[in-house]
């Protein structure tokens, strides 16, 4: 059977496609919600107001649980932030994920993550001249998502170079921004108006 595809399906969004889950009112929210508005407050010392966190405000309890995860990879990964980012691009671009793209693009040059990477994976090849520590991380991540595992020697190889802990960090930064893209794919999540999408759909 051909899989028909409608034709206003651009960068990953359905153009004019309304937002199923703009942010709520402070005037309708629930006491679990506005609890979970101030505990996100207090934690990250600003204020909920878009994408991801308003669309996850929709389950409270998920909030503060999702932004610890957040600030543990902001202050506490065990990978350098320049590599941190790399892996959160990776899958912002598995799943066209233009809000994520946007929103970390700038973070990853500050990084040290180099344009020419950051072009190649946007689309959808495997970039040229990485450096020994960033191939490893786009061959770990990228086998991740497409393959749902690792084969040993990409393992080996990442266990050699950052330990354990070190993969599990790789592995979970995949498996917090699928959440995350998941999540914002499905509300249909707009961007700031203004700021053109990056990431093109993959071809069908």
């Amino acid at each position: 059977m051909t899989r028909i595809v409608p034709t206003l399906l651009l960068f990953g969004f359905l153009v004019n496609a309304q937002d199923r889950m703009p942010p709520i009112p402070a005037e309708k929210m629930t006491e679990a919600q506005k609890k979970a508005v101030q505990d996100y407050k207090d934690l990250r010392k600003q204020d909920l107001t878009g994408p991801p966190w308003s669309v996850i405000l929709r389950v409270p309890d998920l909030v503060v649980p999702s932004l610890q995860m957040r600030l543990h990879n902001l202050n506490n990964s065990a990978l350098t932030p320049k590599l941190t980012e790399f892996a959160i691009m990776i899958a912002a671009r598995y799943w066209t994920n233009n809000y994520e793209w946007a929103a970390h693009s700038t973070l990853a040059g500050r990084a040290g993550l180099s344009p020419a990477i950051l072009a190649a994976v946007a689309d959808g090849r495997r970039p040229e001249h990485m450096a020994d520590d960033e191939a490893l991380i786009y061959d770990f991540c990228t086998e991740l998502l497409h393959n749902q595992s690792v084969s040993d020697p990409t393992y080996a190889s990442m266990l050699a170079k950052f330990g354990e802990a070190g993969i599990v960090e790789a592995a979970s930064l995949e498996g917090y921004y699928t959440y995350l893209s998941m999540i914002m794919n499905t509300a249909r999540s707009p961007l700031a108006p203004g700021t053109k999408p990056a990431l093109a759909s993959f071809p069908k």
